[in-house]
């Protein structure tokens, strides 16, 4: 070899460079063979099927899909429409309203501080954000008035009961009838209905009302997401966009992902859809909106908006590609691009159930992902702690550890009568294309 011709240093510097970089290469996403990732193109082209069927029926506009394994990209493709109306295709490169997938991005945030001494996962929020000091429960209330009683709870609320969404704080909008009620009263928002709010006011207001039950006893899903990303501005002196940018989305190569997009990207939004009473897929008007607004319009040009509300855990739209990068770097042990972003013992800890210990409430949740049991491992394909989440626009991933699967899919439709089914195929329609497993029959 050509190596042995420089003095001993120089050939350790010289390998230590050539395998640095060989191990860069192999953390990065790159298309390739589905054979040359233990796939079969023939069985991958059932993945096809299941996805014209949902646009042929006209049950969705459009679909985009990214399948990766072992970092390279198997499957990526998109059927259907942008534009119904006018017959524009949907491109795979299609920006889309990503919702509450920022929740894990802005989990990742944390859990960046979190290694760098800033703060314990057990700290009380209060000790950041100090209208949160003093936590109340809500005893009592009187839907009519929006009146309760409250009685001290035992005790405050940590970043972790943040974290996994055990906080006793619900949601505004979305929400049941006493969170829409008393949120609304207070001027709590859901994140994307007004870009020109402070994100400091509306949090420092939420942590001045009571919560739903006693902290880290219960499950409830709700904007904690949106607190941890002021935690994120309070703690770093940036804001949440700023933070991200530089620390997540410009190491990683997520160009894709904004809170608002600039200009020379608008026309690459995919277009918002909703259905009719028949769950028939229809354009989204000023009167049509759905659980999240009520007009339509909205929710469809949020994203376009110059903007400062910067919610944590609804605001982003991204590419399946860049999210599928976001996700294969955690595979990766918390490596991507040449940058390790986090550490290999935090991003297990991210992805470890914390809820298994619960009682009568959702026992499988991590710090930002929903975690699949052992039990429903046996009824699905997918293996014993692959990690998930979804946005209310109609997308949803997973990424599953042991057989080194990213798997994105991304429609944009709210709400959508039929995105339980086309997930749940989508996902069967993926495992079944694995012609060599890393499972052992039996396991």
């Amino acid at each position: 070899m050509l190596i042995k011709l420089f003095p001993r240093g120089v050939r350790y510097a010289l390998l230590s460079l050539i395998l640095t970089s060989a191990s860069v290469f192999a953390q990065q996403l790159k298309p390739s063979t589905p054979e040359s990732a233990g796939m079969s193109t023939e069985r991958l082209k059932r993945v096809d099927n299941v996805l014209k069927s949902f646009v042929d029926k006209e049950q969705v506009a459009g679909v985009i899909a990214l399948i990766a394994r072992d970092g390279k990209i198997v499957y990526h493709r998109a059927f259907g429409y942008d534009d119904l109306e006018q017959k524009t295709p949907l491109k795979t490169d299609a920006i889309v309203r990503i919702a509450s997938q920022t929740k894990a991005i802005t989990s990742a945030a944390v859990m960046m501080l979190y290694e760098e001494g800033h703060f314990l996962l057990d700290d009380p929020i209060s000790k950041y954000i100090p209208s949160f000091a003093g936590t109340q429960v809500i005893e009592n209330f009187n839907l009519a008035d929006t009146t309760y009683t409250t009685r001290p709870a035992k005790r405050d609320i940590t970043i972790r009961d943040l974290l996994t969404h055990t906080s006793g704080i619900g949601y505004a909008v979305i929400g049941d009838e006493r969170a829409r009620a008393m949120y609304a009263k207070h001027n709590i928002l859901v994140g994307v209905e007004k870009p020109d709010a402070s994100l400091g006011d509306v949090i420092t207001r939420l942590g001045s009302l009571p919560v739903f039950h006693e902290p880290g006893t219960k499950y409830l899903y709700g904007l904690n997401s949106d607190v941890l990303g002021y935690l994120v501005e309070v703690v770093s002196g940036k804001t949440l966009a700023e933070f991200l940018q530089e620390r997540l989305f410009n190491p990683v190569g997520m160009s894709d992902t904004y809170f608002y997009l600039p200009e020379s990207k608008h026309a690459r939004l995919a277009k918002l859809y909703t259905e009719d009473d028949n769950k028939k897929t229809v354009k989204v008007t000023s009167h049509n909106g759905s659980s999240l607004a009520s007009d339509g319009h909205m929710l469809e040009n949020f994203p376009r908006m110059k903007g400062r509300y910067y919610a944590g855990g609804a605001g982003l739209s991204s590419t399946a590609l860049d999210y599928a990068k976001f996700l294969q770097m955690l595979l990766n042990g918390g490596l991507y691009n040449g940058h390790q972003l986090l550490s290999p013992t935090t991003v297990k800890l991210f992805t470890s159930n914390q809820l298994a210990d619960l009682k009568d409430s959702k026992t499988n949740f991590s710090l930002g992902f929903g975690i699949t049991t052992a039990a429903q491992a046996a009824r699905y394909p997918v293996p014993e702690g692959t990690f998930d989440w979804g946005g209310a626009f109609g997308t949803t991933y997973w990424a599953d550890p042991v057989e080194g699967i990213v798997g994105i899919l991304m429609t944009q439709k709210q709400p959508s009568s039929w995105g339980g089914e086309l997930n749940t195929k989508f996902k069967a329609s993926v495992y079944q294309a694995i012609i060599k497993s890393n499972q052992k029959l039996g396991q």
